[in-house]
């Protein structure tokens, strides 16, 4: 920091001994109110697209699952490998004996109806955007 309380960075100048100040928008102050405005509009984002990752991930393991025959593909080792913790909750509440194509699709299913549900439960819960 030098003598005016800026870092060194800041200090640049172009030219002359005046710091050049940094933009407002850039380094804007957070109150109270604008970080429980900023933690809902991140959860509004966040959270329906960690489903409709999960859900893109799922359909692209059930159409490669049904082009793919080999077994011991490596496309399909990769979306087992990514695909296995969504699919295990949903197996657990199917019956044991339930086939892996089935058990996609129902997962598939449910984080599609996740995806859509969280999109509409959020846009209801923070209401319509101003215009």
């Amino acid at each position: 920091m030098n003598r005016a309380g800026w870092s060194s960075l800041a200090y640049r100048s172009a030219g002359g001994d005046a710091p050049r100040v940094p933009a407002r928008w850039y380094h804007a102050s957070v109150a109270a109110p604008d970080v429980s405005v900023r933690i809902l509009q991140t959860i509004n984002v966040v959270v329906p697209l960690v489903f409709f990752m999960a859900a893109v991930y799922l359909w692209l393991h059930v159409l490669f699952a049904r082009f793919i025959t080999r077994p011991d593909s490596p496309v399909l080792w990769f979306f087992t490998v990514v695909t296995g913790p969504l699919t295990r909750p949903v197996r657990g509440v199917l019956a044991p004996n339930t086939s892996e194509r089935r058990v996609r699709l129902v997962a598939l299913g449910v984080y599609v109806a996740l995806w859509l549900g969280s999109r509409i439960l959020l846009a209801q819960w923070m209401g319509s955007p101003a215009r």
